[in-house]
C-alpha cells in the first residue's frame, strides 16, 4: 500500500461563547487565554507524534477550531515556525486558519498573512441578523461585511466563506440572498452547509423547527444554480469554488489521505506498515496540555481492520462530484481493482454509481442518495 499525501491539522478548543448546533471540540472562554502554555503544548505533541510522519512531505496545514483567530497572529506565527523547522514547507504549501468574525480585529488580517496563512476562512454563516442570533452567533451582518472587507484588504486572495442553509424560518428566497451577498465579496471557495441538528448539542435539547425537507431540497437547488450561474462549480457535497481554488486540505480528507491532529480533541489517519491508523487526543483542553506535557496517555489508537477500507475510502471519495480513481482506491484500500469492481457491482448495476475511465463517481441521481449508497458499503458485522 503506497503512503499517500499527509496534512496536518491544528486544533484550537477555544471559542467565545459555544454556538448551539455546534458539535464540535469547542470550550467557551472562562477565562484569559493563555497562549504561552497551549503552544507549548501544541509544539511537544508535534514531537511525540513526528515518528509517525517523519521523512513526510506536507500537503497543506489547516488550523481549526474551536476560534483559532482567538490566538494572536505572534503566536499563530511562532507555531508555523515550529512547523517549518520539522517539515519541509514549500511557497506551495496551502496554510489555511478558520476566522469568526466577531472574535478577532480586522486588523490583525495583514499580520496573518505575514504570519504564514494564505488560506482564510470566515465563518460567517449568514447575512441574516434573525438567523445569526437564533445561530448564537456573537457577530452580525455589518460585522460579517466589515471581516470581509478587512480580509480583502489585508491580501488574502484565496477567501473561503462558510455558510448555512435550512435556518430555522428561512425561505428559499432568504437563503438565496444569503449566497448572493457572499459572492459580492468574490470568494475562491464557498462552503455551504445545511444545518442538522447533532447530539450532543443544545439544538438537539431543545430542537428549533426547521424547513421540511422538500423546502430544504429547493434551498439546495435554488443555491447550486447561483453559484453555478457566477462561475463556482460544485466539487463535493457542500464545497464550490472558482477556477482551481478547491481546499487542498480537505480533498486530501476525501481522497482519504493521511492526516496528522495535533491539539486538544484532534483526530489523525496515518497510513504505515500497509496498515491504516486512526489516533484522536485527550479533547477537554486542560487534560490535554497537562498530559502532554508529562507525555502521559493523551491519545487513542485504534486499527482501520482491513476489511473496512473500502467503506471508509468510499465514504469520503463518493462526496467528491468527480468521484475517485479505481487505481487511487487500490492504493489506499490495498484492494485489487478485480475486488473493487465486484465489492460494488450492485451499486455500478443500480446506475447509482458510475466506473467510467477507470473512474467511481455517483451519477446524478446517485448523488442525492449518497447517504443510502454508503450504507450498502458498511462492513458486515462480526459474527
Amino acid at each position: 500500500m503506497d503512503l499517500p499525501p499527509t496534512s496536518l491539522y491544528v486544533h484550537f478548543p477555544w471559542c467565545i461563547k459555544k454556538c448551539p448546533y455546534c458539535d464540535f471540540n469547542s470550550h467557551a472562554l472562562k477565562r484569559t487565554l493563555d497562549e504561552p502554555s497551549y503552544l507549548r503544548a501544541l509544539v511537544a505533541d508535534l514531537d511525540h507524534e513526528m515518528p509517525l510522519v517523519r521523512n513526510r512531505n506536507l500537503e497543506s496545514i489547516f488550523l481549526g477550531g474551536g476560534t483559532p483567530s482567538l490566538f494572536s497572529a505572534n503566536a499563530i506565527s511562532s507555531l508555523l515556525r515550529a512547523v517549518g523547522d520539522r517539515f519541509a514547507l514549500s511557497g506551495q504549501t496551502e496554510i489555511t486558519m478558520e476566522a469568526n468574525p466577531g472574535s478577532l480585529e480586522h486588523d490583525q488580517f495583514d499580520r496573518y498573512l505575514q504570519a504564514g496563512i494564505n488560506r482564510l476562512s470566515l465563518g460567517i454563516q449568514s447575512f441574516n441578523d434573525d438567523h445569526l442570533k437564533i445561530l448564537g452567533r456573537i457577530h452580525d451582518s455589518h460585522i460579517a461585511e466589515k471581516a470581509l472587507a478587512a480580509a480583502r484588504q489585508a491580501g488574502f486572495e484565496n477567501l473561503n466563506i462558510d455558510l448555512m442553509y435550512g435556518l430555522p424560518h428561512q425561505t428559499v428566497e432568504m437563503a438565496v440572498s444569503d449566497c448572493n451577498r457572499a459572492m459580492e465579496h468574490s470568494p475562491a471557495h464557498i462552503s455551504y452547509y445545511q444545518l442538522t441538528i447533532e447530539p450532543q448539542t443544545r439544538f438537539f435539547a431543545d430542537p428549533p423547527e426547521l424547513p421540511g425537507n422538500d423546502r430544504q431540497f429547493e434551498m439546495q437547488v435554488a443555491i447550486q444554480e447561483r453559484l453555478r450561474e457566477e462561475g463556482y462549480f460544485q466539487y463535493e457535497v457542500s464545497a464550490y469554488c472558482v477556477a482551481d481554488r478547491k481546499c487542498v486540505h480537505n480533498v486530501n480528507y476525501w481522497e482519504f489521505g493521511d492526516y496528522l491532529g495535533i491539539g486538544a480533541g484532534a483526530h489523525s489517519k496515518i497510513t504505515r506498515n500497509n496498515r491504516v491508523s486512526r489516533f484522536w487526543k485527550q479533547k477537554h483542553p486542560e487534560t490535554y496540555m497537562d498530559q502532554v506535557s508529562r507525555n502521559g496517555p493523551y491519545r487513542t489508537q485504534t486499527a482501520v481492520p482491513p476489511g473496512d477500507l473500502l467503506f471508509e475510502f468510499m465514504l469520503n471519495g463518493l462526496r467528491l462530484k468527480n468521484g475517485v480513481a479505481l487505481e487511487q482506491c487500490e492504493q489506499r484500500t490495498g484492494l485489487p481493482a478485480q475486488e473493487i469492481r465486484r465489492r460494488l457491482s450492485g451499486l455500478l448495476d443500480s446506475g447509482w454509481v458510475h466506473l467510467t475511465d477507470d473512474r467511481i463517481a455517483c451519477s446524478d441521481q446517485g448523488y442525492l442518495f449518497i447517504d443510502e449508497i454508503l450504507q450498502t458499503l458498511l462492513p458486515d458485522p462480526d459474527p
